[in-house]
């Protein structure tokens, strides 16, 4: 596995905060490998958050990051160290349908308050099953959530979801009454995202969208939390 000959890499600043955001296009080469390998693992629930089953991916995959995209990285993120660490990098599969999701699976989250943690994800389907959205809570104003401003976002939200504007049952996917879609990136086959950790984001999943259970044809992605350290 290596860095695809073709590929591309768009370097963006999104919504209000400007936060940074890396859209690389033809990743690696041996992704139909990777697929093949995601269908020999016992993909099982990991988190109470993530709506779908989850196994680890292959060393060799993580390997990419540490050889190859470190100098990237750091320069675009405004990050400072000399290796990559990995605290996540898991094949992850949707498997829950909208009807069946819990109040926090539809909204935004963040996967930690730390700015300098970064998040990515590497989509491994062909077909229209969504990509990635990033979003501004419209009460805040707030599209980044640190440990400032944990407090606020936090009781402010809880307010939300247990009043009139409650989120229905359902992936988010655009606009809401809580929730201003900032910037989305559709779910390309071998398009990775990289994106800091405390940004506002979810999956984009189609009201219409039947969960596969089949990593061959379901929404498979590799989802990793990356540390430069």
């Amino acid at each position: 596995m290596d860095l695809h000959p073709d590929i591309r890499v768009q370097k963006l600043a999104i919504g209000a905060e400007h936060a940074p955001l890396l859209v690389i296009d033809n990743f690696v080469t041996g992704t139909d490998e990777l697929v093949a390998n995601a269908t020999t693992k016992h993909l099982e629930p990991s988190t109470r958050f993530y709506p779908g089953v989850r196994a680890k991916a292959p060393l060799s995959y993580q390997q990419i990051f540490s050889t190859r995209l470190k100098d990237l990285l750091c320069e675009h993120f405004g990050l400072r160290g000399q290796f990559v660490r990995f605290t996540m990098c898991h094949y992850s599969l949707v498997t829950t349908p909208a009807e069946k999701l819990a109040p926090l699976q539809r909204i935004p989250h963040v996967d930690s308050l730390a700015r300098s943690g970064l998040a990515s994800i590497h989509y491994l389907f062909r077909g229209n099953l969504g990509g990635t959205a990033f979003y501004r809570h419209r009460k805040t104003g707030f599209e980044l959530i640190d440990e400032a401003r944990q407090e606020t976002y936090f009781r402010c939200l809880q307010n939300e979801i247990e009043g009139p504007d409650a989120p229905a049952a359902g992936y988010i996917n655009g606009d809401t009454t809580l929730f201003e879609q900032v910037a989305a990136q559709e779910g390309v086959f071998n398009r990775m995202l990289v994106y800091r950790r405390n940004s506002l984001h979810s999956g984009s999943i189609a009201p219409d969208f039947v969960p596969d259970l089949d990593p061959r044809t379901g929404r498979l992605s590799i989802n990793s939390f990356i540390d430069v350290v």
